[in-house]
């Protein structure tokens, strides 16, 4: 699991860590921020997109894959320019969230001011990523993920499940990667 976070600290190890989960079939979920490193490895290892980067780790990019609310482009104050709060995300009825939440629409609580590029997004779906959750008016991309077929569990979340987790009751994405976690480890004995 790679968490939320700001910054370029330990960036680099977190996209070598995802690409070592995508590859080796290691069950991920990567959330906010690990949403957007798993956006960025997939566009440097499978799109070929050298050098891809999110704009707030390197505004010289020439693949800003992950990229400022276009809203939220020049303004200054940026602790008021944060997606904040709860917003509702439509999920694909064949993807592994939906098998995870059993409908097709979610509310979701956010902390953040970077998103996925739509810019890239035809692009990272011919090459098989799944654009497995979206906003009801389909402009801001929700959740990444790699289909059951190919990797047992890759996802990626804009959105913190951790907000809405409690001891007796996990969020049913953390319920999801528990258990692939589980059988991936039964699997390597």
């Amino acid at each position: 699991m790679v968490p939320g976070g700001f910054g370029d600290r330990g960036i680099e190890g977190k996209i070598m860590a995802i690409q070592y989960a995508r590859e080796g079939r290691v069950p991920f979920l990567g959330i906010c921020l690990g949403m957007q490193c798993a956006g960025i490895e997939y566009a440097r290892n499978v799109l070929n997109f050298n050098g891809a980067n999110s704009t707030e780790m390197d505004l010289t990019t020439d693949y800003d894959v992950i990229d400022i609310l276009p809203e939220q482009k020049g303004l200054n104050l940026k602790g008021s320019s944060m997606r904040l709060g709860s917003y509702p995300c439509r999920l694909n009825t064949n993807s592994v969230s939906y098998s995870a939440y059993q409908n097709e629409l979610v509310y979701e609580r956010h902390r953040h001011r970077y998103e996925f590029n739509n810019k890239y997004r035809t692009e990272f779906l011919k090459r098989g990523l799944v654009v497995a959750g979206v906003s009801p008016d389909d402009k801001l991309v929700e959740i990444i993920e790699i289909s059951r077929d190919i990797h047992p569990f890759f996802v990626g979340v804009q959105f913190h499940p951790e907000f809405k987790s409690r001891p007796n009751g996990a969020h049913p994405l953390f319920n999801e990667f528990i258990k692939s976690a589980i059988m991936n480890k039964k699997r390597a004995f």
